[in-house]
């Protein structure tokens, strides 16, 4: 267990040693250290101490799981949530996370990412102003728009360390001397706890449930937590209908008959090819079979005695080719078509209504993974505009998390991926505003098409003009960005070597002596990149180094923030020029480990993922794949949101592939299998995963069967049945509430033994309490009887819990060579 120490500096180290929680008590006192300090300009960190500089050299021995906990200020003094949340998630957002097995696990705030100005307010090396606390350089804190935050009424300016250490010592603001208030910052997010929702009820009924209360760390009700340990509610005529009594205006009651008709609307059907096209099919067959049969018996009753033996040879290649070939035509008697209703998906969940005034989306969270391993085999400008589809796509933003795994570790790919978050303040609210398709600028403005047909606004070819002008710019910058990290090293290089020959002359050492220094790569900001050299070395090779993790793109908020006129290049008044958030992730690698390539990439993006964002729904990308249909997410929801959706593992799209003459005579486009052989094989039990462009339901990616209600309720009852005589009268069937329960560890696979579960899923509890929230998160709505395993509809309403330190500490542990080495998940 770790804890912030109560040293007033900015650099604050978190060491072993103290408790705050039971719940957290059982870890081992000598876990790992999670350290967070500033780096010098020659890479090195910088402690308080000597002690502190020698900590990571008393770390040895196994890996040991560790649980970081951050409380909201030094001294456990309560402060001002709205401003500390704020402050930790821009801390988040401006650091470069690494950490690994056996090493000191470090949060390295940067100042400067990449060497273009940087015009998103919530990435790392934004513009902003200066601390006004005397000999500070750090950045005052931002809001979404990129605003000041000043927690004072006298608007002093002041960075989020010096506010946490104005808050800890006097609680003064250093500018007018007058005690910081609490409350003084207002979300423009609603109160769940005060305004427009009912009271949380119990599991007894009883509205008085403040003992139940979860609190997070910032001490403020957490939702999620309350809502997987009761039967909570959020929101009027959400998940508890009162009674007809409880004062409702007439038509505004939470029971209203459009909600109940909105579950008879099917979000998805299946269309039956047409009798005129299959059944000629199915006879040609049919015939083909039965001259199959005539050919192979006349070649078995007549042997060729002059070659027996090759005869028999041919008699086996042919009966193999015939098997062969009845497997493949034996699925394409019963092809099928499917169709989406997107119009249904919108009005079941993000329309408004009495209980959701804003229209609030009530869909589930999507992660999208995109991972890439050599910038040189993979060019950098692809992966890029694969990351902007994936940004722009037409979902609710808030419910979206990218993250792109590099195995290479390499410097250009991360700088490339900055590039691109920041160009994404451009490109995403411009095909917000204008409806592009496809949504990846080098694909739409390859087309040979009129660009300004279907355009309704006025000032469409002036701002498609302007946005042509700065994509040019941008792929200028990512095209150049190999030579100028090369020249930025070797610079450094240069600096560093002059420094250790005034360092030898100084000391008397031998002026004949070749300077040893190593030749780095350095980063933006100048400071050594923890990933992959240029000229490997120990602890920076492709195969040797720590992981790293980066939130480019914090999670934005979960409200609609809409633009102005003079906000950006472009005009974009009255669109939601909000970002998805967005990860980069490299994990850690070490010699003598079996990394198993992708699928050990996708394994620790799976981990890494459930820590930070969780989403009940995973859709892996290559690099050089785009999302073509930005509704595409909407159209897989309306599979796995319909009736039955709780049984489906993972949805295949198709793939369409450009560059390919119009003939296609070398049948690159692969026709026959996407349209034949996976609507086929779709009309049996579903297709076939082929690696990329597939939703996945993260709860089957852990290995568990799909839930059974009726198992399910047939194991709670003989559970009850073996307690007092009173529980044996019950019948063993579970009440319809239980339906709308998470499961626990022994309901989601009868085998799986709860301890058992770090040896399965490792030693993070994070990633092993997010297992049963995902699960709960991905059901349908219950709002109709044939759904047996649902959720109540508007709990996903909720806004997630911002991201913190811990988390993403947690998040470096859980991709380390050895959590992920040693598992039998």
């Amino acid at each position: 267990m770790a804890s912030l120490n109560n040293q007033p500096s900015k650099k604050a180290i978190r060491t072993p040693g103290g408790s705050a929680g039971s719940s957290q008590g059982k870890a081992n006192s000598s876990g790992q250290t999670v350290k967070f300090a500033r780096r010098t300009s020659s890479g090195r960190y910088v402690s308080l101490s000597r002690e502190d500089i020698d900590m990571s050299g008393e770390l040895s021995g196994d890996y040991m799981n560790y649980t970081v906990h951050i409380p909201p200020t030094p001294d456990n003094q309560p402060m001002d949530t709205s401003v500390a949340v704020k402050a930790e998630e821009q801390y988040v957002s401006n650091s470069l996370f690494t950490g690994g097995f056996n090493s000191v696990t470090r949060a390295h705030l940067m100042d400067k990412v990449i060497d273009s100005e940087v015009t998103h307010p919530q990435m790392a090396g934004a513009k902003g102003s200066a601390c006004m606390m005397p000999a500070c350089d750090g950045k005052v804190m931002k809001d979404e728009r990129g605003v000041d935050i000043t927690p004072c009424d006298c608007r002093f300016k002041i960075c989020r360390d010096c506010y946490m250490d104005a808050q800890k010592d006097t609680n003064l603001c250093p500018g007018c001397k007058e005690p910081y208030r609490m409350g003084d910052l207002d979300d423009d997010g609603p109160d769940y706890e005060r305004g427009g929702a009912l009271q949380l009820p119990g599991p007894d009924g009883n509205r008085d449930n403040m003992s139940m209360m979860k609190r997070n760390q910032t001490g403020e009700f957490d939702h999620n937590r309350w809502l997987f340990e009761t039967r909570g509610t959020y929101g009027v005529g959400n998940a508890f209908n009162p009674p007809e009594d409880g004062g409702y205006d007439e038509g505004f009651g939470p029971g209203s008959m459009d909600a109940t008709e909105k579950a008879f609307k099917p979000l998805s059907r299946k269309i039956p090819i047409a009798a005129a096209v299959i059944s000629p099919y199915r006879l040609l067959i049919f015939i083909r079979f039965i001259v199959l049969c005539f050919f192979l018996h006349w070649r078995v009753v007549h042997p060729n005695n002059d070659a027996r033996w090759l005869w028999m040879m041919s008699i086996v290649c042919e009966l193999w080719f015939a098997f062969s070939w009845i497997l493949d035509q034996t699925p394409k008697f019963f092809p099928i078509n499917r169709a989406t209703d997107l119009e249904v998906l919108i009005e079941k969940f993000d329309m408004p209504s009495p209980s959701n005034p804003t229209g609030r989306s009530d869909l589930p969270g999507i992660d999208m993974f995109v991972s890439t391993a050599d910038p040189e085999k993979e060019p950098p400008l692809t992966t890029a505009n694969t990351i902007l589809s994936i940004l722009a796509v037409d979902y609710p933003v808030e419910k979206i998390a990218c993250y792109i795994s590099d195995d290479g570790g390499a410097l250009l790919t991360f700088e490339a991926m900055a590039e691109a978050a920041s160009f994404a303040d451009l490109w995403v609210p411009f095909c917000k505003k204008h409806n592009i398709e496809p949504r990846n600028p080098d694909s739409y403005f390859a087309l040979k098409v009129d660009p300004t047909k279907n355009k309704s606004r006025t000032d469409f070819v002036k701002d498609r003009r302007k946005i042509k002008r700065e994509y040019d710019e941008f792929k200028v910058r990512i095209n150049g960005l190999p030579d100028s990290i090369r020249r930025r090293s070797d610079a450094f290089h240069a600096r560093e070597e002059m420094k250790m020959l005034k360092h030898m002359r100084e000391t008397g050492a031998d002026p004949l002596e070749q300077v040893k220094v190593p030749k780095a790569t350095w980063m933006a900001d100048g400071t050594h990149w923890p990933g992959t050299w240029s000229v490997p070395s120990s602890d920076h090779a492709k195969g040797d180094h720590s992981g790293i993790l980066q939130v480019m793109l914090k999670p934005p908020s979960p409200d609609p923030l809409m633009g102005g006129a003079d906000d950006k290049l472009l005009d974009f008044t009255d669109v939601d020029i909000r970002l998805p958030m967005f990860v980069y992730m490299s994990r850690e690698k070490r010699p003598g480990y079996d990394h198993n390539k992708k699928a050990g990439a996708m394994n620790a993006l799976v981990r890494t993922s459930a820590i930070l964002s969780n989403g009940p729904f995973i859709l892996n990308l290559d690099c050089d794949h785009y999302i073509y249909n930005c509704k595409a997410i909407r159209e897989g929801m309306c599979f796995m949101m319909d009736r039955g959706g709780e049984g489906i593992c993972y949805i295949q799209f198709p793939q369409r592939f450009e560059g390919i003459d119009p003939s296609d005579r070398y049948a690159n486009h692969n026709t026959v299998f996407f349209d034949g052989n996976m609507r086929a094989l779709d009309g049996l039990q579903g297709p076939m995963y082929v690696g990329t462009g597939t939703m996945f339901r993260r709860f089957a990616l852990y290995g568990f069967d799909p839930p059974n209600p009726d198992k399910v309720a047939a194991q709670k009852a003989a559970t009850e049945a073996t307690g007092d005589s009173e529980t044996q009268k019950e019948p063993l069937t579970a009440p319809p509430a239980q339906t709308t329960q998470p499961l626990t560890a022994s309901e989601l696979d009868p085998d799986l033994d709860t301890n058992l579960l770090p040896k399965r899923f490792g030693n993070s509890t994070m990633l092993a309490e997010s297992i049963p929230v995902a699960e709960y998160q991905g059901r349908p709505l219950a709002d109709h009887p044939a759904v047996k395993f649902g959720r109540p509809p508007g709990i996903l309403r909720v806004p997630r819990d911002p991201l913190d330190a811990t988390t993403v500490a947690e998040a470096v542990s859980a991709i380390s060579c050895w959590s992920i080495n040693n598992l039998s998940y």
